[in-house]
């Protein structure tokens, strides 16, 4: 009694009477009933809709997916699911890869079975599709784990897209052992009427080796066609099931086109050789074709300088106009007097990586060699170079503010080059590039400040 009173007390003096506190409590508890109703109205997390399903203490277990609506939690499910089916299957392929070497290859190379250039005619580069198969693998496996200890239990936070871009790489070693699959299978076919040893131990490796699961070698060797052309329908599956605004989603386009493109030019690939089959078809549209025809070019290029694939970066490509001034006053003249060409051009430059794996993520070393490869369109279904690769340490790339459309590329005691594009921005970001390379090489320029000749004055040259 005593506290009641002395409470009275305290808010007559105060001087908040009955009727404001009884409006304060009113107002306290409007507002306490709007925060209720805005917590059974709250947006989802994933896509902004209202309206959740109202969740129990004991429901609400976990609070981050109490924040989604039923559409979005169901598609983080379909998510989860995808992605670890990509996992997963990517390690069965992996197994099958392994038995293809340990049961099979190794087993046949120990007894002599086939000579080494036999062996190479039937598993191709089957060891080079290991190395890939257990780095990819173990990128995403580490992935996966990373996500569960955050407590990241939808592994939202696991990129599959930025991953399969960073292994692109392995996209021709598929292209090779595609290609030579029927040539493989028709050499082991003639070696397995001819060689009576070797019939024997495939068919006691089949019926007797439990690891085969009672299948022939030619099964197990259709493993890396079979991985390939289930590359699109896995990542379909994951960018259904992924938001676009998740910061995976353009990367997971970009691969599923990237395979698909890869896909075409091997079945391009195959109709020029005669060969017969195909692998799965994809729509092609006119983004696919293009990358088709950029695949094809740096094919052709590659094989053209001779790098290693690892070690080389393909800067820029694309058509440019040349033309090949007859004298040095062609400045004077303008560009119009000058006879241009399209040409396709690829900037190739050779980098040393700081690690042996030509897959680890690393920042590449010091560039080794820079080339630009010249390609005339194509003609009756191919490419045809224009010259050998002008190696840019033996260059000098100039401009003139007479003619900021164009760029100059000089090659030491040889040619002149001129080379424009249609977009005049494109032309200077080509001729940045170019010089930028040019620059790193030669230790000659270093000493006449990139110029061709140590007689030549500085100001009177283009800059």
């Amino acid at each position: 009694a005593t506290r009641t009173k002395s409470a009275d007390v305290e808010r007559a003096d105060s001087g908040i009477g009955q009727m404001p506190a009884r409006k304060w409590r009113n107002r306290a508890s409007e507002t306490l009933s709007s925060l209720q109703a805005w917590e059974a109205h709250r947006p989802c997390t994933d896509c902004g809709e209202r309206d959740l399903p109202v969740e129990t203490d004991v429901q609400n277990c976990n609070q981050r997916r109490a924040d989604l609506c039923e559409k979005c939690r169901k598609r983080r499910t379909e998510r989860k699911e995808s992605v670890l089916e990509f996992v997963n299957t990517e390690a069965s392929y992996g197994e099958d890869l392994r038995i293809i070497k340990e049961e099979f290859y190794l087993p046949m190379q120990a007894a002599g079975l086939l000579s080494q250039e036999q062996l190479l005619g039937i598993f191709s580069n089957i060891q080079e599709l290991i190395d890939l198969n257990e780095n990819f693998l173990d990128v995403l496996q580490e992935e996966i784990d990373q996500a569960f200890d955050q407590g990241d239990d939808d592994l939202m936070t696991v990129c599959i897209g930025e991953i399969f871009l960073e292994f692109v790489n392995m996209l021709p070693a598929f292209q090779t052992y595609c290609l030579q699959q029927s040539s493989s299978v028709n050499m082991l076919n003639a070696l397995e009427k001819e060689k009576e040893l070797l019939r024997i131990f495939l068919n006691v490796s089949q019926n007797d080796n439990t690891a085969l699961r009672r299948m022939n070698l030619r099964s197990f060797l259709m493993a890396p066609l079979q991985r390939v052309t289930k590359y699109p329908l896995l990542l379909s599956r994951i960018i259904k099931a992924t938001t676009e605004y998740h910061p995976d989603h353009g990367s997971l386009r970009e691969a599923k086109s990237r395979i698909e493109s890869h896909l075409e030019h091997i079945n391009m690939k195959t109709k020029q050789e005669g060969n017969t089959w195909t692998l799965r078809s994809f729509r092609q549209d006119s983004k696919k074709k293009r990358e088709v025809i950029n695949i094809e070019m740096r094919e052709t290029a590659l094989k053209t300088v001779g790098w290693l694939r690892e070690e080389t970066r393909f800067v820029m490509e694309g058509s440019l106009q040349l033309a090949q001034p007859p004298d040095g006053q062609w400045v004077k003249k303008g560009s119009k007097t000058l006879k241009f060409q399209n040409m396709q051009v690829l900037l190739l430059v050779n980098m040393k990586r700081v690690s042996e794996s030509s897959l680890e993520s690393a920042e590449p070393g010091p560039v080794k060699d820079a080339v630009l490869v010249l390609i005339r369109d194509k003609n009756n279904g191919k490419f045809h170079l224009l010259r050998e690769p002008l190696r840019l340490s033996n260059c000098i790339v100039s401009t003139d503010p007479d003619c900021d459309d164009t760029f100059e590329l000089i090659e030491i005691r040889r040619e002149a080059f001129v080379f424009r594009d249609s977009d005049r921005a494109r032309t200077h970001h080509w001729f940045r590039q170019i010089r930028r390379y040019s620059r790193e090489l030669g230790s000659w320029k270093k000493r006449r400040n990139a110029l061709p000749n140590i007689m030549i004055s500085t100001p009177h040259t283009r800059p």
